[in-house]
């Protein structure tokens, strides 16, 4: 069985973790094919948006509990923990926006899953849970940076050190969730939210998600001047010109990412 699922449509890719009778678990082969997914997607360059979510009940519970029973040896240990760093990195640093559609159980890794995404829509029924404390583990897979840019220092702290649920309203307002809806809505909303993307422009929305990811490790000064640099670029970029010549003809623009 295939551990990642793919569909590709008009312009926009969903990546399916399908590990459902763990709950989508990050177990090795899952996160090696994620990988090569988000390699495949980042040089594919009819898809400008992708989503991921999980097959079954679960987003993903994160660690593969089953499988760190047979890990004796810290290289062993090593390898696993920095395979699953590669697919969050891989996640942030992919010049395409990313969205988590989180449809159910959170766990441990898979929060960081989720929040190394650029965008994260989830269910109403979703329970974001830390969990680390409780099986003698800490977080992994950029938690910690992730965790305290999206709800500050001393909550990320509560949730960290608690391992207590959060449900998903709550998880929205601490800022882990852009949008909170039904169910049997979430598909809808998610697609329609990537299909309003494919009507921006991919240059200018590689270089958004490139500064603002960068933004708060940068002093105002710097950005400015990335920000400069870029503006001069996407000024000269023939998506920029399709767009002032699509205005003025009062029609749709069609860009290129050129």
């Amino acid at each position: 069985m295939k551990t990642i699922l793919m569909e590709k449509n008009n312009g926009i890719a969903r990546i399916t973790l399908n590990n459902p009778g763990s709950l989508n678990s990050l177990i090795p082969p899952l996160l090696s094919e994620m990988l090569i997914a988000l390699e495949e997607m980042e040089h594919d360059q009819a898809i400008r948006v992708v989503i991921i979510t999980g097959a079954g009940k679960g987003f993903s519970v994160g660690g593969d509990l089953s499988y760190l029973r047979t890990l004796n040896t810290i290289s062993e240990s090593r390898k696993y923990v920095q395979d699953a760093a590669a697919v969050a990195m891989k996640i942030v640093d992919l010049p395409k926006p990313v969205i988590a559609m989180v449809n159910g159980v959170t766990a441990g890794a898979g929060v960081s899953l989720a929040l190394a995404c650029d965008i994260v829509f989830c269910a109403n029924s979703v329970r974001f849970l830390s969990g680390f404390g409780k099986v003698g583990l800490i977080s992994d897979m950029g938690g910690a940076y992730l965790l305290t840019r999206a709800m500050g220092l001393h909550k990320a702290k509560e949730f960290m050190f608690s391992a207590q649920a959060i449900d998903a309203e709550s998880a929205c307002r601490l800022g882990m969730v852009n949008r909170v809806v039904g169910n049997d809505c979430l598909l809808e909303t998610t697609y329609k939210f990537a299909e309003e993307l494919l009507k921006c422009a991919p240059v200018a929305l590689r270089l958004m998600k490139k500064i603002l990811n960068s933004s708060e490790k940068l002093d105002f000064p710097t950005i400015v001047e990335i920000e400069t640099a870029g503006q001069v670029y996407c000024i000269g970029t023939a998506d920029h010109k399709e767009a002032l010549a699509a205005m003025k003809e009062k029609r749709d623009p069609v860009f290129k990412g050129l």
